[in-house]
């Protein structure tokens, strides 16, 4: 089953009130945002990180008007080291490309811990690319954190 199926099915076994919109493919937060016809800030840009010496890998949500602060993650998980998924191992993971990861761990990307900014729990509502480049959903935050369970909600962001 795809992402993309795997979140239609979720959204439609909680009857999660949402949007859902086709557009041309987008590959960057700015691209989507005006594709949506939305505010940048309320994009969920997600980040597949790998957890420093341990090897397992992270799925970071983090508002796509915001940048993703390394050190504040690394601080409170305590890790030493933090990097990106390489495409490689991104493609490995979720069978995803940069720029089209959905802000859900597991059971949607099956292995993966999330872990969601507190820019997202700021905003009413997030958008986001649900494993398609030209596909779009948008769905109140509280519904979207409620699917999601993410394992935190902490600060690791910063201004562009």
């Amino acid at each position: 089953m795809s992402v993309l199926a795997r979140i239609d099915a979720l959204l439609g076994a909680r009857a999660v009130a949402h949007t859902r919109r086709v557009h041309p493919p987008t590959f960057t937060s700015a691209q989507a945002a005006a594709a949506r016809g939305a505010d940048l800030r309320i994009g969920g840009k997600s980040l597949v990180m790998k957890l420093g010496e341990r090897g397992d890998f992270a799925v970071f949500a983090v508002s796509a008007a915001r940048r993703t602060d390394g050190r504040a993650i690394r601080r409170h998980l305590g890790l030493r080291r933090l990097r990106f998924a390489t495409p490689e191992e991104l493609m490995a993971l979720t069978g995803l490309t940069p720029g089209c990861v959905p802000p859900f761990g597991d059971p949607v990307l099956p292995g993966l811990t999330l872990f969601v900014d507190e820019s997202i729990a700021a905003n009413d509502r997030i958008a986001f690319s649900p494993g398609d480049h030209g596909v779009s959903i948008e769905l109140a935050v509280a519904d979207y954190l409620a699917l999601a369970q993410p394992a935190a909600i902490f600060g690791f962001s910063r201004p562009p």
